[in-house]
């Protein structure tokens, strides 16, 4: 039988194949980024691991079917911000709601009582300059080893891409507001 050459899924049988703890970006224009890291904290509890999340943009006043999924299974997921900042009055408020999110978000990740954390938006107030990008691949370069940690959110930096093992850029092709007018639905977007 003829040998395959190796790919990245057909790697060379003398790689080394160490385990420890993935930073994963989800990033692009496509709609599932906060999905994909909802699903793995939903799978990495299946498995009886610890998991969280700091939702960077939801509302503590909101409630998301995700927040709602979560909070069922005893999942802790917080809320740090005020909503879609685009629509907001006073970007200051949004600003300190993002930087408490962050601070909370080191001390999960520090704390070693975590398999998962999700930092769900995280790239918006990486990008409006109110998180250090600096300080953030800190933090993930100096993460306890097994410690998971999924970023997720439209345009990341350079810098989050490489410091990350996976990255997945969701790509749109065809949306259902964009392209026909279809308001956002419960159980689908939020």
């Amino acid at each position: 039988m003829p040998k395959t050459a190796p790919t990245k899924f057909n790697p060379p049988p003398n790689l080394k194949r160490d385990r420890k703890g993935l930073v994963i970006v989800n990033t692009g224009n496509g709609k599932g980024k906060s999905t994909a890291g909802f699903g793995m904290m939903l799978r990495a509890w299946g498995r009886g691991m610890s998991t969280m999340a700091v939702q960077f943009i939801k509302s503590e006043k909101s409630r998301y079917g995700e927040q709602m999924a979560a909070e069922k299974l005893g999942i802790e997921v917080i809320p740090s911000g005020r909503g879609f900042t685009w629509t907001s009055k006073d970007l200051s408020e949004d600003e300190a709601l993002a930087k408490n999110g962050w601070e909370i978000a080191k001390e999960k990740i520090n704390s070693g009582d975590y398999d998962v954390i999700l930092l769900d938006e995280i790239t918006y107030p990486i990008s409006f300059g109110w998180i250090d990008v600096d300080e953030v691949v800190q933090v993930l370069e100096n993460k306890p080893e097994m410690l998971h940690v999924v970023l997720t959110g439209r345009d990341a930096e350079p810098e989050l891409i490489e410091v990350a093992d996976l990255v997945t850029e969701m790509k749109e092709i065809k949306h259902p507001y964009a392209d026909q007018g279809i308001r956002a639905q419960k159980g689908v977007e939020f």
